[in-house]
């Protein structure tokens, strides 16, 4: 299947834009940038916005859905928006007693740790997507030539908030159960992959012109564990899209060890935390593959002469891969100064890109 030809890649509004021509391993005319978690709680203009309305709520009514991920483009002059949404919302649409406590994050109404608890999950119909395929809609219109980049939460960290049923720090949960229950865990695992390729897919679909897939508990994951058992289970995701020929990245936090095998579950983009400098993540990757990332968020918080020196590290290693598209090498923290982020974004655009 094809994407429509109203679709902004199709029609020509994104896929001449230095996003989409970096995903692809082009040369953009300049250096894109934007931020994993740009909207959101670090922007004024959201918190007024969102006040009186709980998070899932927020992210299901599709005027408001659209207008928070308009934000930070109106803001920061970024060359991509990112779909405000939460991993947890395909969940929520298929009917799973979830909800996201304030001060704690997503928090489920019973764990899913048997065979049988998997076994009754329900499964969402298609109608159930239809507020989020709304809320893209909304907001492609309205970004005109800017990309938006749906997203999806990885089946190893959706199913790791399900089996612990909160946010946990070791993830010991989902660990265990691939080793004790390894039948439940993969039953578990396949019905977040679909639950969460379905979810991509219908971003994908109603405008957004690129797709990433967060795996943010990874890290805690041995290599031999991904591959024997997560990897698959991502590839079904991504497979899910795949048909579509948009650009897909794959970004995980600690995952250094992993980026290779990310990489092979059928990304296009792989995203490289801070802890691991581009350069080398480029080695690991043999020289083959376009790179997002890694400003370490923790800097936002430092004197501008540090930050900037840390930037143009980030960027002149970028200049040695394939493709690179600048990012933090995780979220925006909830306490950035905004003007901070704006002036990122005009010192990354006032480099010149390299010649590719």
């Amino acid at each position: 299947m094809t994407l429509s030809a109203s679709h902004p890649l199709m029609d020509g509004r994104t896929s001449a834009s230095d996003l989409i021509t970096a995903y692809r391993g082009g040369a953009p005319a300049r250096r894109p940038v934007w931020f994993m978690r740009q909207a959101g709680r670090s922007l004024p203009e959201y918190r007024t916005l969102r006040e009186g309305t709980n998070m899932l709520e927020s992210c299901l009514r599709p005027e408001m859905a659209s207008e928070i991920t308009l934000q930070p483009v109106r803001r920061h002059g970024v060359d991509a928006a990112i779909f405000f949404s939460d991993i947890v919302i395909p969940l929520k649409l298929a009917g799973v007693d979830v909800d996201i406590v304030p001060g704690v994050g997503p928090v489920l109404g019973e764990p899913v740790r048997t065979a049988a608890d998997v076994a009754k999950l329900p499964r969402f119909t298609d109608a159930a997507l239809d507020p989020i395929r709304e809320a893209v809609a909304l907001t492609v219109a309205e970004l005109g030539t800017t990309p938006l980049i749906g997203f999806a939460g990885a089946p190893f960290t959706v199913a790791a908030y399900m089996v612990e049923g909160k946010p946990s720090r070791d993830h010991l949960g989902p660990r265990r159960m691939m080793h004790t229950e390894p039948d439940t865990w993969r039953a578990l695992a396949d019905w977040a992959a679909e639950a969460s390729g379905a979810f991509l897919r219908a971003q994908l679909e109603a405008g957004a012109s690129a797709g990433q897939l967060f795996d943010s508990w990874a890290g805690s994951l041995s290599l031999a564990d991904y591959q024997r058992f997560v990897a698959g289970a991502s590839t079904r995701t991504l497979a899910a899209v795949k048909d579509l020929g948009t650009p897909l990245v794959h970004f995980g936090t600690g995952t250094g060890e992993l980026l290779p095998a990310m990489r092979d579950a059928g990304a296009d983009v792989v995203g490289v935390d801070y802890r691991l400098p581009l350069d080398e993540a480029n080695r690991r990757l043999g020289g083959t593959s376009v790179l997002q990332g890694n400003i370490d968020p923790a800097l936002l918080a430092a004197p501008w002469e540090v930050l900037e020196e840390h930037v143009r590290s980030v960027l002149a290693a970028g200049d040695r891969t394939p493709g690179h598209v600048v990012n933090l090498g995780h979220g925006v923290p909830p306490d950035t100064d905004p003007e901070v982020l704006t002036r990122l974004v005009e010192l990354v655009h006032s480099v010149p890109p390299a010649a590719r």
